[in-house]
């Protein structure tokens, strides 16, 4: 891992993520094995594998089992963070039709709240 900072991705509430949030939305829908309440709750649960996953890979990365060894890079570390963000955007989707509305409303609360009334709004799209 560097401390180089990379140019900024997209936005979270940038178009052409929330139009693959929706897609991704749509293809889990048109094939899940559990509707309504069930499938709803089992979405979100795919928070949890998500986040032991990036646990995994950090713990693979610094070598702290010592029967594997370093079996991760800080790579492996970025892309499980990616599907924890992209699981959650989808389960959001999930809960409500309104999800960039409430993410980006929430997101300008948590900015304001953390950084003062200097920060920066978030980009509406």
């Amino acid at each position: 891992m560097t401390d180089q900072q990379a140019p900024a991705p997209s936005c979270p509430s940038s178009p052409d993520v929330w139009s693959s949030v929706d897609a991704l939305w749509t293809w889990l829908d048109g094939d899940r094995p559990h509707g309504g309440r069930e499938g709803l709750l089992l979405r979100i649960l795919k928070l949890s594998e998500e986040v032991g996953e990036v646990a995994q890979a950090v713990i693979g990365v610094t070598g702290q089992n010592p029967r594997k060894g370093v079996t991760h890079t800080w790579e492996d570390v970025q892309g499980e963070l990616c599907d924890v963000v992209i699981t959650a955007l989808v389960a959001l989707r999930t809960l409500t039709p309104d999800a960039r509305e409430v993410f980006t409303r929430h997101l300008e609360r948590v900015t304001a709240r953390s950084l003062g009334p200097s920060a920066p709004p978030a980009r509406r799209t």
